[in-house]
């Protein structure tokens, strides 16, 4: 098969959807099939140092950047669209990430023009929680194009069946397929530079470390960890919280108030964004994991925290709750600061508890989130949306 994914920008700083598409591109192209990605070269109010307009090789995939142009926030490319018009003729399915951007007008419109299927990936925007943001400009979107793009997508893809029940009300009974993400093990095992925190922040030496590891966002809960933080670290010398990751809309700045009213600046750190070996090293080297959000469509860093044997705890609110509670990988907790400062005190008072929820988490995603199973579920759904698309 041939294989067209579409995305509105793959830097690290766009966390779970850029991720995930790369990663899932790469799993189905290890199965031998050609995988492309079109995507722009936006990286916040920058641009990505990489070669435009042409074929770069990683992995397996063939991606493709173009430039980003205004209205930014909106990943308009013209040349990307120029590119699309001329690729997807001679693609056999092509795969959508997000809605209400730029090339959700250009790609489906393009799919339909030239009977090509397509699959639309909404990475979490049809949560009722984001689906209510910005809903005039979205109402407007919907109206001129996303609508429609649904009701005649070939499928709508969801990571998890919590998200699918969450989005039903607004898919217009299109037909949908759940595959989730994973993580490939082995890069979660390699050999890692010992005491990584400790020798870079010397303030977190001998502390029991609650990490918060992913966007720097208002939706990731963190207007109730930490709270929680300060309140337990009030009665506690041994706790410090590390919040890693990088801060597109400067919310760090709010959080660092938090802190300071309470003179609790100096028990917590702010990394900015942490990638490879040392990501693994403050994964491993962290007590627990806390992801308190109030909207999470998958949690890809709830997988690489259990993947490194960290304990994990989320909300309610995170898709992968279910599955993490059947497992007993972790533990659950409403959005409700009493209630997330309740669990890390149990956690902080029981290690070996905490140890047990690290384990399982491990086998869990042994389990069910390896990317060489979900390469295989992927194509297999690539194979029968194909014919279905024929037989239309």
């Amino acid at each position: 098969m041939k294989i067209l994914h579409v995305i509105a920008n793959l830097a690290p700083r766009y966390g779970g959807p850029a991720k995930a598409c790369f990663e899932l591109a790469r799993a189905v192209a290890q199965r031998g099939h050609e995988v492309t990605i079109y995507t722009t070269n936006q990286d916040g109010d920058g641009e990505l140092d990489t070669p435009l307009n042409q074929i770069i090789q990683r992995e397996g995939v063939q991606l493709r950047f173009f430039p980003i142009q205004s209205p930014r926030f909106w990943g308009t490319s013209l040349p990307m669209a120029r590119a699309l018009a001329q690729m997807i003729p001679t693609v056999d399915i092509v795969h959508i990430h997000s809605l209400y951007l730029f090339h959700n007008l250009i790609a489906p419109w393009l799919c339909r023009w030239y009977k090509k299927p397509y699959v639309m990936l909404p990475h979490g925007t049809l949560d009722p929680f984001l689906y209510q943001r910005h809903r005039q400009r979205k109402r407007l979107m919907e109206w001129t194009f996303e609508n429609r793009n649904m009701r005649q997508a070939t499928a709508i893809h969801f990571i998890t069946q919590e998200e699918q029940l969450l989005a039903q009300p607004y898919t217009h009974n299109a037909h949908s397929v759940i595959v989730p993400l994973g993580l490939t093990l082995n890069e979660y095992d390699k050999p890692r530079p010992s005491q990584w925190l400790a020798h870079y922040y010397p303030e977190t030496k001998d502390k029991k470390i609650i990490l918060f590891f992913g966007r720097i966002h208002f939706k990731k809960g963190l207007d109730l960890l930490i709270p929680a933080f300060i309140a337990l670290a009030k009665q506690q010398d041994d706790i410090h919280l590390v919040i890693a990751g990088p801060d597109d809309e400067r919310y760090a700045d709010h959080l660092k108030h938090l802190l300071s009213v309470d003179n609790m600046l100096d028990r917590a750190t702010f990394t900015g964004m942490i990638q490879g070996d040392e990501k693994l090293s403050l994964l491993r080297e962290s007590y627990l994991f806390a992801l308190p959000s109030y909207s999470e469509n998958f949690g890809i860093a709830v997988l690489e925290a259990m993947a490194c044997r960290c304990p994990v705890l989320i909300s309610d609110k995170v898709n992968l709750h279910h599955d993490i509670q059947q497992a007993k990988a972790g533990v659950i907790v409403p959005c409700e600061q009493n209630a997330v400062q309740q669990a890390l005190a149990d956690l902080l008072a029981n290690p070996f508890q905490a140890r047990y929820y690290g384990e399982k988490g491990r086998q869990l995603v042994e389990n069910r989130y390896q990317w060489q199973q979900i390469g295989e579920l992927m194509e297999q759904t690539y194979q029968q949306l194909i014919e279905k698309h024929h037989v239309r």
